[in-house]
């Protein structure tokens, strides 16, 4: 038997509550949606304004990001004409997705699930989790992600950029 953590609802409504919090600091309202470790949707939330088209982007960008344990815009790069994983973006019935908006939760060191955000520009919305979700938090770095890094404890849920652009 394996014993694992997965996210559950209250930490699902925590990141979408901070990640709600963010989108209006950047005045763009978004699509948000939270899965468990294997890529199923724990919760959702579309704001007011938030695209309709957008909804299963972000659902899919959560899911390809909690079960490739990958941020989405990684396989942006990997995935054009004559790179090694071009075609992929049409994987698993489309709904791998190979642009900015989706990050991997990582508790531990070990994938707990993913989130989606869409309703921006790609620019938008790889860039939007710059901040801390949640007021008060300090930013800790996962030794997992480099560039972005997403992070649950006890006391915190912060997401945001390792680096500054």
């Amino acid at each position: 038997m394996k014993t694992f953590t997965r996210l559950d609802i209250d930490d699902a409504r925590k990141l979408i509550a901070g990640a709600a919090v963010q989108a209006e600091r950047i005045g763009v309202p978004m699509c948000i949606a939270i899965t468990d470790e294997s890529g199923q949707l724990i919760a959702f939330e579309r704001m007011e304004g938030g695209k309709v088209t957008s909804t299963t982007i972000a659902i899919d960008k959560a899911f390809t990001a909690a079960a490739a344990k990958k941020a989405t815009h990684d396989y942006g790069t990997s995935s054009q004409p004559g790179a090694p994983a071009y075609g992929i973006n049409s994987a698993i019935g489309g709904r791998l997705m190979v642009v900015g908006g989706g990050l991997p939760v990582i508790w531990q060191g070990q994938v707990v699930g993913g989130i989606g955000v869409s309703s921006g520009t790609p620019r938008k919305t790889r860039m939007w989790p710059r901040r801390d979700l949640m007021p008060g938090s300090r930013p800790t770095v996962s030794e997992t992600h480099r560039r972005h890094r997403l992070i649950l404890s006890a006391r915190y849920l912060l997401i945001g950029r390792v680096d500054q652009e």
